[in-house]
């Protein structure tokens, strides 16, 4: 047996001023996309807004249905409607935004197992890092790829093809 460490880096933003003036820019996004969210049951508004390669910003919120589980997250709205409406462009970065009652919780809000999912494959077919940043009132943080939130992705060949993750 051997026992196997993996850490990660991050960065963390006490205030948007800190941040690249495109990754604020796509926080924002996130932020006016949270403003369309459908959560009557839980209250619960996510926003989220996808970067892609050619820079062209696509905006998700959580939609939910009283036949639960068949609402949707922000993340997977924002990246399925990306893909659908510019296929083949690669995703670069994602920004996710959420709170109660239509405001920004204190702390960033982190993405379900099947986002995360859903992020990797999308990294993976983009062939490229696609960045995560978590944006709360007082703290923002930002991971370089999906890799970092999500270790060991529903997929051996992402692994064996990045073997310094």
């Amino acid at each position: 047996m051997k026992t196997v460490t993996r850490s990660f880096d991050y960065q963390e933003y006490a205030s948007p001023d800190e941040m690249d003036p495109r990754d604020r820019e796509l926080v924002q996004a996130a932020r006016d996309a949270q403003k369309t969210s459908y959560a009557p049951y839980s209250g619960f508004n996510v926003g989220a807004a996808v970067r892609l390669e050619d820079g062209t910003i696509v905006k998700g919120s959580n939609q939910e249905n009283s036949a639960y589980p068949s609402g949707l997250c922000a993340e997977r709205t924002a990246m399925f409607a990306a893909s659908a409406a510019h296929p083949g462009k690669a995703m670069v970065s994602l920004a996710i935004v959420g709170g109660f009652a239509r405001k920004i919780d204190d702390k960033p809000c982190s993405p379900c197992g099947a986002c995360r999912q859903v992020m990797a494959e999308y990294q993976m077919a983009g062939k490229r890092p696609l960045s995560v940043i978590l944006s709360g009132a007082k703290k923002t943080l930002k991971f370089s790829c999906v890799d970092d939130i999500l270790p060991f992705v529903f997929d051996s060949f992402y692994t064996e093809s990045h073997p310094s993750r």
